[in-house]
């Protein structure tokens, strides 16, 4: 098992930057599929990325491409989320989760994933 702890978030102006870390606990962590969601007030959870369990494949939701990076570092235990271009719509609480499996290619959906953070407040100003 692994229970993963995030950090980073904060207040950023828009067209700010951010990096999210996520600290996972346990010897597992290389073996797991990760992803980053995010759930804004009176919305539902909502995809951002993934990455599969060797760090050779990542994932993103469309809103997000080629403003946010998502990679790991096994040696840590560590998940990131660079954040780059941020707008005021991506203010929202932002989970990093582990997937229930070994070995996955990292998941879309919420329900794949069975470890979670308690979350980080990501803030955008306009």
């Amino acid at each position: 098992q692994v229970q993963p702890v995030e950090s980073g978030g904060g207040l950023v102006q828009a067209g700010g930057s951010l990096r999210l870390s996520c600290v996972a606990s346990g010897r597992t962590f290389s073996r797991h599929a990760m992803g980053w969601f995010r759930q804004a007030p009176g919305k539902e959870r909502e995809f951002v990325a993934a990455i599969n369990w060797s760090g050779s494949s990542t994932a993103y939701a469309d809103s997000m491409k080629g403003r946010f990076t998502v990679s790991r570092d096994d040696a840590k235990n560590t998940l990131y989320l660079q954040m780059n271009s941020l707008k005021p719509e991506d203010t929202a609480v932002y989970y990093c989760a582990a997937d229930s499996a070994y070995y996955g290619t990292g998941s879309y959906m919420s329900y794949d994933y069975d470890y979670w953070g308690q979350g980080t407040q990501v803030t955008v100003s306009s």
